[in-house]
């Protein structure tokens, strides 16, 4: 539709955008859009960083949870082994409780979780976790015997400036 603008003759085309138009509106759209993915990467490894410290949570308390119920009289312990599982599948596939006549087991967690810092999905998920034994110092933390704790093996570091495997 043409119409009459202003005083003079002058006509003005409604039908579309002009290229400089057309133009701005892209590189405003771009310029958001590159802001947008930082923030939505942060907001993924600040959910990642959460799941880590809830599983972490979990494997200790049921950790911790397996040991109160030796000391107990509980769970067997066979002579000079510590008091924790000797592998974290112990922890879900459960333990018998020898106080009980019929021998049901005693379970200490639902399921077992994968460490959320592992990119390799062919591992199971206590594979995807780094343990160490008791006898094993906390700066230099190895495998063993037993599980007396749990870290992420990722070798990369927290928002907080602390490595994975040091949480």
């Amino acid at each position: 539709m043409k119409g009459r603008v202003g005083g003079k003759n002058s006509v003005v085309d409604d039908r579309g955008f002009s290229l400089v138009e057309l133009t701005t509106v892209v590189a405003i759209m771009a310029i958001l859009a590159s802001s947008a993915v930082p923030l939505y990467e942060l907001t993924v490894k600040r959910e990642k960083e959460q799941e880590l410290r809830v599983a972490l949570r979990q494997i200790r308390e049921a950790i911790d949870a397996y040991k109160r119920a030796v000391n107990d009289g509980r769970v067997a312990r066979e002579a000079e082994k510590s008091e924790y599982p000797r592998k974290l599948e112990d922890l879900v596939e459960g333990v018998p409780d020898i106080k009980d006549a019929s021998k049901r087991k005693i379970y200490f967690l639902r399921r077992l979780p994968r460490d959320p810092m592992s990119d390799d999905p062919s591992l199971s998920a206590a594979a995807t976790w780094g343990k160490r034994a008791y006898e094993s110092p906390p700066d230099n933390p190895q495998d063993g015997e037993d599980i007396f704790d749990v870290y992420s093996r990722s070798p990369l570091t927290g928002l907080n400036g602390i490595a994975y495997d040091k949480w």
